[in-house]
């Protein structure tokens, strides 16, 4: 069982923080935000596609976790120095859970990690029963939604996004690609975005923020029904970006009130 783990991504710190195992966390990411007092309390030994090779190595660590292919020149680097590697790759809302249990099996913490987990799964199941009445008795009531992590390229919304949105009560209109592994599968251009014509556009650029102004300024997007009516929304991505608890709380409880608000405000028009 691991002791000294390095966590290279934000959500294993948030899970072994959640799990109360905080205390085999010997190193973290620049990037973690959750919980506030991780930051504190451990070392900050990687961003997200580098790290600091030497001081990990030096902490002495049983267990490195990354997420990703992005994350392999550095798993490579770390390899190399006959450090324990874990990289994982999921992409799903089940996947997410899958590895938060694995991980909790590995730390000791399995029955903790699986309360949590059947937790999540009855409040995400009863959010799929009590959608809005409106939605319930028509679907095509449901707003249609471009997610985009970024803008240029523009990139559209990861499979685990594209399904708490659904779960949230709106259309992910770039569906047929968020199962893409590659970010470069889901790049999309401004000529689809006007061709589903989304009525919510929410931007969630992974580390920095969005800039509303260039996003009305984009060529033909004055005819995209969430930027004629003023549908622009920003997520904060420590929320929603990382396959982690996040995602699957705080993330999707914002989604939820986007689809709430987006859906209030259209039936008061009607």
């Amino acid at each position: 069982m691991p002791k000294r783990i390095v966590a290279l991504t934000e959500e294993t710190t948030e899970w072994l923080y959640l799990l109360g195992q905080e205390d085999k966390l010997v190193g973290i990411s620049a990037y973690t935000e959750r919980p506030p007092r991780a930051k504190k309390e451990k070392p900050v030994v990687s961003a997200f596609i580098g790290g600091h090779v030497k001081k990990i190595k030096a902490l002495k660590p049983d267990l490195i976790i990354g997420f990703s292919d992005v994350q392999a020149e550095l798993a490579r680097e770390l390899i190399s120095e006959n450090l324990p590697v874990l990289v994982t790759n999921q992409r799903s809302v089940q996947q997410i859970m899958d590895t938060l249990l694995m991980i909790g099996r590995m730390v000791g913490a399995e029955k903790q990690a699986q309360i949590w987990l059947d937790q999540c799964k009855r409040r995400i199941e009863g959010m799929r029963s009590a959608l809005p009445i409106a939605i319930a008795e028509q679907i095509e009531q449901r707003p249609k939604v471009y997610f985009e992590e970024w803008d240029d390229p523009m990139i559209s919304a990861i499979e685990w996004v594209g399904e708490l949105i659904e779960i949230a009560g709106g259309e992910n209109i770039f569906a047929d690609r968020a199962a893409g592994l590659a970010s470069r599968e889901r790049y999309v251009t401004l000529e689809e975005v006007q061709e589903r014509a989304p009525e919510l556009f929410i931007g969630c650029w992974c580390g920095k923020p969005l800039d509303k102004e260039s996003v009305l300024q984009r060529a033909g997007f004055e005819e995209v029904p969430a930027i004629r009516e003023r549908q622009i929304v920003e997520m904060d991505p420590a929320i929603i970006l990382q396959p982690g608890p996040a995602c699957l709380t705080d993330g999707l409880d914002v989604l939820s009130n986007i689809m709430a608000a987006h859906l209030s405000k259209k039936s008061a028009t009607l």
